[in-house]
């Protein structure tokens, strides 16, 4: 297993997580028990994996107590536990949001049903834009100077959000984030137009969720086949594909490369993340432990130069603007950070 730092921090994350939204009976993504969560749990952690990601309102905060039974007997001080605040606990005015209220509550209760003194990671679930930054910052700072909290971090924040919160935090000498939770795969590049630039400009790691785009890019589906069950069948929308066409393009190349290596096409896919800049770690989870391993062994995938020019290929996105103009009239004042949307695009 590979170990990268997260963020501007100390902290060593594996570069493959487990993601237990499917722990507890989420309709949408799976119904695991206890049992079958310490299973894959010491799946994970046979295979190095230190990093457990999950969130209070997965399974209605049943994903958090199931954890919290799976880490008993020992397990607890192998893992890093990430887990998440912000969407609705309640009916109440108060019971959602990144109030100074809302934080302190749920840090506390996702601290009791996680059977831990401390969260080591914890993160802002997406953005609130009637709470004052301020609030939330200085909130999660106190969280980290009482001992409750670690490392703090974002999910699902826009290029703006994110800097606004880490020019907050530095110009209050408080912690900033060290990490990004963000939706990003071959389908969906949308990141790289500004939170990438943004992560290595100012230090700020991605772990990424769904990086099989729900399944879409596991290779088991293509254009002339469909699922006959799971979050597809339901109408679960999350996350969308609003090209089809441009989907099975690159579900065709992502299935030649893994021919091409006798491996499954999940394994081309999160092997390609694996190898894309800035990614401290990428979150995979399974309905059962058979996907699971399949999973684990992306770590042990080298794309080539050529396998990764011809998924780049077919998957880059468009420049929109204002890239487009910079990338005809300012490459030769880009810096580093600009390099890792318009490089790809100057050489063509």
């Amino acid at each position: 297993m590979d170990y990268r730092l997260l963020g501007r921090s100390g902290l060593k994350v594996s570069s493959l997580a487990i993601g237990t939204a499917t722990f507890g009976g989420n309709g949408h993504w799976g119904d695991t028990d206890t049992s079958e969560a310490r299973r894959q749990i010491d799946l994970c952690l046979d295979h190095g994996i230190n990093l457990v990601d999950t969130a209070n309102v997965y399974s209605n905060a049943l994903s958090e107590q199931i954890i919290g039974e799976a880490l008993s007997e020992g397990r607890r001080d192998r893992v890093l536990l990430a887990t998440k605040v912000r969407f609705p606990r309640g009916s109440g005015p108060n019971d959602r949001g990144l109030s100074r209220w809302h934080i302190i509550r749920e840090c506390e209760a996702s601290l009791q049903r996680l059977k831990t003194g401390v969260i080591d990671l914890y993160q802002v679930h997406e953005w609130d834009g009637q709470t004052p930054l301020e609030e939330t910052i200085e909130a999660l700072d106190t969280l980290i100077k009482q001992g409750k909290v670690r490392y703090v971090g974002c999910s699902n924040y826009s290029a703006w959000h994110l800097m606004k919160a880490l020019a907050t935090a530095d110009a209050h000498h408080q912690q900033r984030f060290v990490s990004q939770q963000i939706h990003y795969t071959l389908q969906a590049r949308e990141a790289e137009y500004e939170l990438v630039p943004l992560g290595l400009d100012q230090g700020v790691s991605m772990l990424v969720w769904s990086p099989l785009a729900g399944g879409w890019l596991s290779g088991k589906y293509t254009r002339d086949t469909a699922p006959d069950s799971g979050r597809h069948v339901t109408g679960f929308k999350e996350p969308p594909i609003r090209d089809w066409e441009h989907l099975w393009n690159i579900v065709d190349v992502l299935n030649d490369v893994a021919a091409a290596h006798g491996v499954s096409g999940a394994q081309v896919a999160l092997a390609w993340l694996l190898q894309r800049p800035l990614v401290a770690s990428v979150i995979v989870g399974g309905r059962n432990l058979s996907q699971f391993e399949d999973n684990l062994k992306a770590v042990d995938l080298k794309l080539t130069a050529d396998d990764i020019a011809r998924l780049d290929k077919v998957s880059q996105p468009p420049l929109l603007y204002p890239y487009w103009h910079q990338n005809w009239t300012a490459s030769d004042r880009l810096g580093a950070a600009d390099m890792s949307l318009h490089a790809p695009y100057l050489e063509r």
